[in-house]
């Protein structure tokens, strides 16, 4: 049976007060989990409010009681891998092992312009993304000291301690669907691949592409969970759905993985990704305000599954 989550941008108006009743909806809802980006800014202005992710994850740790979390993804741009590691072996002791790690290699130009943060050019950024997932993996699953001499990072006889609760700590995911590093990246040390807004072909493509990579690495199919994480557009009608196009295309934008309609066509949309191997779907629910939708989405949708 496929999981349903729930994801939100954080910087898209995010305050405590919308982060508390989110969470305590999506919990009370049923819903697997709750995730959110992390990031200073979006990608164009205006400047709304954004609250900083690792503080929301550390609260949400120790005031809700069953959800899963984590952040989609935490950019190596702007965090230092050592202290990220640091920061998800806490949360994730904290909350008695519901964090998942989420991990990137940083996309958006605005905010590292904004705040001074070197993004790269994108193959150095990848360069340094994978130096940072080995450091982070090494971290967190090793329980004699590390040392590591990559060209962004260095490392000499390092050990977090105390070690997690969880052996090898929180489960590392890495989202992206780029066959030739991404996947091999998470096939490589993942512990849950994330793909991102695409239709179910192109996901099923991606999951037999990781099959084989996984066995190259002397890994089974089954070592590595398959998630996805799409926008939804949902009304409890078709009044309502029809409202929330704002005059988009509803067949262009199911062609491009977003889920669109009312509870039974979200249900059989994500049946379609289930069928292409997805274990858990986050729904990207972006009016931060609308917890009565969200309550009927989690009525509607859930049941079925």
């Amino acid at each position: 049976m496929i999981e349903v989550a729930i994801m939100i941008e954080g910087q898209n108006g995010l305050t405590w007060e919308r982060w508390q009743r989110i969470a305590t909806a999506v919990e009370e809802g049923g819903f697997v989990g709750l995730y959110r980006s992390d990031h200073f800014t979006n990608p164009e202005p205006p400047n709304i409010d954004s609250l900083e992710c690792w503080i929301s994850l550390a609260w949400l740790a120790s005031h809700t009681k069953r959800i899963e979390f984590g952040p989609l993804v935490s950019p190596v741009s702007f965090r230092d891998p050592v202290m990220l590691a640091r920061q998800a072996l806490a949360v994730d002791d904290l909350s008695g092992g519901r964090l998942t790690f989420g991990v990137g290699a940083g996309w958006q130009v605005r905010e590292h312009a904004n705040f001074g943060y070197e993004l790269l050019d994108k193959q150095r950024r990848l360069a340094r993304f994978e130096e940072s997932v080995e450091v982070m993996s090494r971290l967190l699953r090793s329980d004699e000291p590390v040392s590591f001499e990559g060209q962004f990072y260095r490392l000499h006889e390092a050990i977090l301690l105390p070690r997690p609760n969880r052996a090898g700590g929180p489960p590392l995911l890495i989202g992206g669907n780029g066959p030739q590093r991404t996947l091999p990246l998470a096939a490589r040390y993942a512990t849950e691949w994330n793909g991102v807004m695409a239709p179910p072909a192109t996901i099923a493509e991606r999951n037999r592409q990781l099959d084989e990579l996984l066995r190259q690495q002397g890994r089974q199919p089954a070592d590595l969970r398959r998630s996805f994480m799409t926008n939804v557009v949902f009304g409890r009608d078709d009044a309502e759905v029809t409202h929330k196009l704002q005059g988009r295309d509803a067949s262009e934008l199911q062609s491009r993985g977003f889920m669109v309609g009312t509870a039974d066509a979200v249900v059989a949309q994500i049946g379609a990704y289930a069928d292409a191997g997805v274990q858990r779907i986050m729904l990207q629910w972006l009016d931060l305000d609308d917890l009565d939708g969200l309550a009927a989405l989690a009525q509607g949708v859930l049941p079925q599954l």
